[in-house]
């Protein structure tokens, strides 16, 4: 096994190592969550051949993409969890085992209802994925050098963003439509060798597994994102969509009691007491909710109003996420320098700045050269934002606690893509009754969410203004208790 194991202080397993092994677990997880953002996209952008090809109805396509939602909301909490007691490691590689078996049956699946059972195990495997590349890829990287290692994993993120819309073009152009969920096989198994081979085994123990925890936060997950995918189809006073919602907010709230009566809580509700790591919850919801709300109507936009063939869809969107790619890195060093609260503040109203350029210029006459401000806007502004929101989130934490805290950010984050696009898109049929009131609602969706981004921007500023150095930073993971949070996270960002 490559690197070593060493126990902390606080009774916690980090790995250490040389640099080739760092940059080993760096390619592993990043490959990894790379794996989970091209799928994403590819499979939204071959909908169209997949309706055709296996004969699914509208509420088919609805369930293909809402089963992955619905697999990977309601779970990242319990597997971050799950990670601290078997095994960062472990986790990680059951989720990419679940994704590519998960990918497989998709891939030889004849109906619908089998690729929708395929799609919900992918989003389960993903939700195993996504908040252990953070965690694990935290622990190999002294703090230093943790802002870029994050700014890079983010461009990674971002050329999953970029490739997606490419790749799912070029597939349905030259390949059947299950071509898509094949080209994640190949990628699973490599992933399961390297990481076998090149991540050392990390766990913690220090938090229990809590049955009733896990359904609690799972079926209250499950009830809201349910309720909020299913709203604008079923109608918000429709009674399934009142239960749905009711129940998944009492479960909920029954979680939340829960943890704050045990003495070692699955989530410790002690992170939130950090201004630092609740702003950049609250901040992540907020871009989260605009910008993949509004990229969800951009699609239609350019397909629908212009006609573009999901390839030209792809190239036409690469400066947007062509830039996310090259921005992200930037990022990352830039906010280990000046401080998170400059970078993100930037990022959010240059997204604000994006939409309302975009949901004022667009129309189904206008050029696309007319456009390409707003998605290069759109593109930076997302990469400014991604890295210094997921290094505020891990900074000044117990090794211990990494794992939760990023389990509980990705969750806030992937609740605000769906809050996002269920409440833009009654904005949207708010306002569209007939065909030609598209432009209209298209306008109206996207300035609404440049307003969220605007007030994302406010609360920015509550983010730490300047980083902490190096060396006490280092020093405050090794002397952080498993209790006192705000106060050496306060300490750490300046912020006392």
């Amino acid at each position: 096994m490559a690197g070593n194991v060493r126990p902390t202080r606080a009774g916690s397993v980090l790995s250490k190592g040389p640099a080739d092994h760092r940059w080993w677990t760096f390619a592993v997880v990043s490959l990894a969550l790379f794996m989970g953002m091209l799928d994403n996209l590819v499979v939204t952008t071959a909908l169209p051949s997949i309706q055709r090809a296996i004969g699914a109805s509208m509420a088919n396509l609805e369930w293909i993409v809402n089963a992955y939602t619905l697999g990977f909301a309601v779970l990242m909490i319990p597997a971050a969890a799950l990670g601290e007691r078997l095994g960062r490691r472990r986790v990680l590689l059951a989720g990419v085992a679940l994704f590519t078996a998960g990918s497989a049956l998709a891939a030889v699946s004849s109906g619908a209802a089998l690729l929708i059972i395929a799609r919900a195990v992918q989003g389960i495997g993903s939700a195993f994925i996504a908040p252990l590349t953070l965690t694990i890829l935290v622990s190999v990287f002294p703090a230093e050098k943790r802002a870029a290692a994050i700014g890079l994993w983010s461009g990674v993120s971002g050329l999953g963003l970029a490739a997606g819309p490419l790749v799912g073009g070029a597939i349905v152009n030259g390949f059947t439509w299950n071509a898509v969920f094949w080209l994640n096989v190949p990628i699973g198994i490599v992933l399961l060798v390297l990481g076998r081979w090149r991540i050392s085994e990390a766990r913690t123990g220090a938090r229990i597994v809590d049955p009733l925890s896990v359904l609690l936060v799972s079926g209250g997950l499950l009830g809201v994102v349910y309720g909020l995918i299913r709203g604008n189809a079923l109608g918000w006073g429709s009674a399934q969509i009142a239960a749905s919602m009711a129940a998944g907010g009492l479960l909920l709230a029954l979680f939340l009691v829960r943890q704050r009566g045990r003495v070692s809580p699955m989530l410790d509700l002690g992170l939130f007491a950090s201004r630092s790591y609740s702003t950049a919850n609250l901040v992540g919801f907020l871009s989260s909710f605009a910008m993949f709300g509004s990229i969800f109507f951009i699609t239609l936009f350019v397909q629908g109003a212009w006609g573009w063939k999901p390839l030209q869809a792809g190239l036409g969107t690469m400066p947007w996420t062509g830039t996310i790619m090259l921005t992200a890195p930037l990022a990352g060093a830039l906010a280990g320098r000046l401080g998170a609260r400059r970078v993100v503040v930037a990022g959010m109203a240059a997204q604000a700045v994006s939409l309302f350029w975009i949901g004022t210029a667009a129309t189904a006459g206008s050029s696309y050269v007319s456009l390409l401000p707003g998605f290069i806007l759109g593109g930076l502004g997302m990469g400014l934002s991604f890295a210094p929101l997921s290094a505020t989130v891990m900074m000044g934490l117990a090794p211990s606690r990494r794992g939760e805290a990023s389990g509980a950010y990705n969750t806030v984050r992937e609740l605000g893509g769906v809050f996002g696009i269920a409440v833009l898109g009654a904005v949207f049929q708010g306002v569209v009754h007939v065909p030609a009131e598209f432009v209209g609602g298209f306008h109206l969706a996207l300035k609404v969410a440049s307003a969220v981004l605007a007030a994302g921007a406010v609360v920015s500023f509550l983010l730490p203004g300047r980083p902490a150095s190096g060396r006490g930073a280092a020093d405050a993971e090794h002397h952080v208790g498993e209790v006192a949070v705000q106060p050496v996270v306060s300490r750490e960002l300046g912020m006392e």
